[in-house]
């Protein structure tokens, strides 16, 4: 039974992971870590449960703390960067960048957000640059920070070496607290698309998505619009001030949730030469986690009496998600870890609709070995757009959701495995978008 509500509960860190638990966690390591490098023990002791603060006293800590700082070195920085249910603790990896080398530790934390566990992680696998990237002379790399009411993100702009008037992708990213690279485990899918792209004389913006740099602002009342639109709207903005690049011929690219919002987002921006939806929901997200929560359920082969309850109970909650307007429900009231003014607005977008009347050009791709948006979002999108003139579709038989070639759909375990985005499939959007 316990393996059931594991695989379930995976859904609500991995896809929607910018919930509201998750987003107060990553401050939480955050702080944690910031009280270890000041000293101040005490007050990090703290952060432990009851139960566990006579298991670890202050003088652990400080003997801890002081033990990883003679292996490592001075710490140049720590910064929480995933999270993933284990069991019934949420579980936050915290990178350590140190003098001498890179730690991650691991820090788990019970529903009352209380630590209960704190460990070294293993060395993992690091992510290796594709070969399709190897040739360093073809793109340079610039970081700057892109710049909103209120925020500022690090961003890279990625240009092509000798080549003039090139074309620009914006990367917009999909669900979640996400890095520039879209990093999931030692896997940089936009990384990985930014340089394949460069390295074919096209230049692409990437960024730090909000929802990891300032948690605090997803606390309360917020939509897709602070999420993703606002930021992603900035970064086309600043991909038209790129030197060398043919600002007629800026796109943008949507992974996920990025591709679900790009129609939305093309019409925000009409001047965009043409969107690219990669992986993206053709239906509701309700129905996407639906159907995520039963693939999980397959997999799991638990067909107890209890596990068919949870299930049913887990199909009840998610149904909740489908309100289309507030009634008498606060703005602010949480529904799945999103509050209802993200559900209530994400429902009023029918982004199929959308894409069907835009003039832009659309590139769609989908894998079949994808488990978090399936063939089925990808079928819709060909019905609606596969007769119409601006349009190109096509399905990837083995790509996963990560964009890379796999054996098999699997599960969020895939991704601790490097495998980079499919090199045909960079051929492929290099070649749509060369041909105009």
């Amino acid at each position: 039974m316990k393996k059931t509500i594991l695989l379930i509960a995976l859904l609500f860190v991995s896809t929607v992971s910018f919930s509201q638990n998750v987003l107060s966690l990553f401050g939480k390591a955050n702080e944690f870590f910031t009280l270890l490098e000041e000293g101040k023990f005490d007050t990090a002791h703290a952060y432990f449960a009851e139960s566990e603060q006579a298991k670890v006293s202050v003088e652990n800590l400080k003997q801890l703390w002081g033990s990883v700082k003679t292996k490592l070195g001075k710490t140049e920085s720590l910064e929480a960067i995933q999270s993933k249910v284990q069991g019934q603790y949420y579980v936050v990896i915290v990178n350590g960048k140190f003098e001498k080398d890179e730690q991650d530790f691991m820090l788990a934390f019970d529903k009352s957000e209380k630590l209960v566990g704190l460990f070294m992680a293993p060395k993992a696998v690091t992510y290796a640059k594709p070969s399709y990237a190897a040739d360093t002379t073809l793109y340079q790399e610039k970081s700057v920070y892109l710049q909103t009411s209120g925020h500022q993100l690090a961003a890279i702009i990625t240009t092509p070496k000798n080549v003039k008037n090139f074309p620009v992708i914006v990367l917009v990213h999909g669900s979640g607290p996400s890095d520039m690279d879209e990093t999931v485990g030692p896997n940089k899918p936009l990384k990985d698309l930014a340089l394949g792209l460069a390295s074919k004389g096209i230049g692409s913006v990437r960024y730090v998505k909000r929802t990891l740099i300032y948690p605090n602002d997803f606390r309360g009342v917020f939509t897709v619009k602070e999420e993703v639109m606002d930021d992603a709207l900035a970064a086309v903005a600043l991909a038209k001030t790129i030197s060398g690049a043919d600002t007629k011929s800026i796109y943008l690219l949507g992974h996920s949730l990025g591709g679900m919002l790009a129609p939305r987002l093309a019409t925000m921006a009409p001047d965009l030469k043409g969107i690219i939806l990669a992986a993206a929901p053709a239906r509701k997200l309700t129905d996407i986690i639906l159907d995520q929560n039963k693939y999980m359920f397959e997999l799991a082969k638990d067909t107890t009496q209890a596990a068919k309850d949870k299930m049913q109970e887990v199909i009840g909650e998610i149904g909740k998600s489908r309100i289309s307007q507030l009634g008498t429900m606060k703005a602010d009231s949480l529904v799945i870890g999103l509050p209802a003014s993200y559900w209530v607005d994400l429902n009023s977008y029918d982004q199929v609709a959308v894409a069907k009347k835009l003039k832009q050009r659309i590139l769609v791709f989908q894998g079949g070995n994808d488990f978090q948006v399936s063939e089925v979002d990808y079928n819709l999108w060909n019905t609606a757009l596969g007769k119409k003139s601006n349009a190109i579709l096509k399905l990837y038989p083995e790509l996963n959701h990560l964009l890379s070639p796999q054996t098999e759909k699997g599960t969020t375990a895939q991704y601790q495995t490097p495998v980079n985005v499919s090199e045909k499939l960079i051929d492929d959007i290099a070649a749509w978008i060369k041909a105009k």
